[in-house]
């Protein structure tokens, strides 16, 4: 009968130390209450605050589960301190430190794209909606979350690019400008009079609607001597988005080459000379069916 009895003690102990905590827990509980209430007084606020600024949205939403977190550990720790007397902040925090070192540790990359996060958000240089190239992926900003970006490729496709490798790799922002400048290359024949053909490009370049003339200049310059052409470097400034880049290389392309055929300029292709070193036998006529 000995062990049931020290059974019976200590379940005896354990109703005792329940009851003795049970004022605890109903006082955490009503703190964890206070707690869920006023965080959602907080974002309710921070939303006010934040609507009237000119933030990006995903750093508004950054803010406010900043502020949601911030609340949830004060009233934690403060039920935490109510259920367990023993506790104190101090411990609480040196807790919250050793543990954090082994979480950094297991999720390492999760908090990286998280900083990284967070740094992009705070860049003025790329938004939603900008044209970007980073690492092979081109194309348009369609979100920019506190882990992730979301890139929305000219053909429709969507990828999904941690926020480290925008954060640690050079981003090329094409439409961080309205205006961007092109250029081609145009070749004419050799016989062709070099000052006659440079002005045929230009005035056929400035006569497209999608070249954009004032202060952005449209330069032509004679660039080498090609294997079967003196080529032409030919470079205006139209709109940024890529669309606006296809659509004005289509217009010049097609008003250059209309331009130098109505100028009887020669647009040559690739001339090829065949050389042998012993001479070739020339035959003349049909050869019979018997040679």
């Amino acid at each position: 009968m000995e062990p049931v009895n020290i059974l019976l003690d200590q379940l005896r102990e354990i109703a005792r130390a329940s009851i003795e905590m049970l004022p605890h827990i109903v006082v955490a509980f009503v703190i964890l209450l206070l707690t869920m209430g006023l965080n959602k007084l907080a974002i309710y606020s921070a939303r006010r605050v934040l609507s009237g600024t000119k933030l990006r949205q995903s750093l508004k939403e950054l803010f406010t589960l900043l502020v949601s977190i911030f609340i949830w550990v004060i009233g934690l720790m403060i039920a935490a301190v109510i259920v367990f007397p023993g506790l104190t902040p101090a411990s609480i925090l040196a807790g919250l430190g050793l543990g954090s070192v082994a979480i950094g540790f297991a999720f390492k990359d999760v908090f990286e794209n998280f900083l990284a996060g967070i740094i992009i958000l705070f860049r003025r240089e790329m938004r939603i909606g900008d044209f970007i190239e980073c690492e092979g992926i081109e194309g348009k900003v369609d979100q920019i979350a506190i882990r992730e970006s979301h890139i929305r490729q000219t053909d429709g496709q969507l990828v999904i690019v941690p926020n480290s490798i925008l954060f640690k790799n050079p981003v090329i922002i094409r439409t961080d400008q309205p205006v961007r400048r092109m250029t081609v290359i145009c070749g004419v024949a050799y016989d062709s009079d070099v000052d006659e053909a440079r002005d045929v490009i230009r005035n056929a370049v400035e006569a497209c609607d999608s070249v954009i003339q004032g202060e952005k200049p449209i330069q032509i310059f004679a660039q080498e001597f090609g294997e079967s052409s003196i080529n032409f470097e030919v470079t205006w400034w139209t709109g940024s988005k890529p669309v606006d880049v296809r659509e004005s290389r289509d217009q010049i392309v097609s008003a250059v080459k209309r331009a130098l055929d109505d100028a009887g300029i020669e647009i040559p292709f690739p001339y090829r000379t065949l050389t042998f070193k012993e001479p070739l036998p020339l035959q003349s006529g049909t050869a019979s069916a018997g040679d």
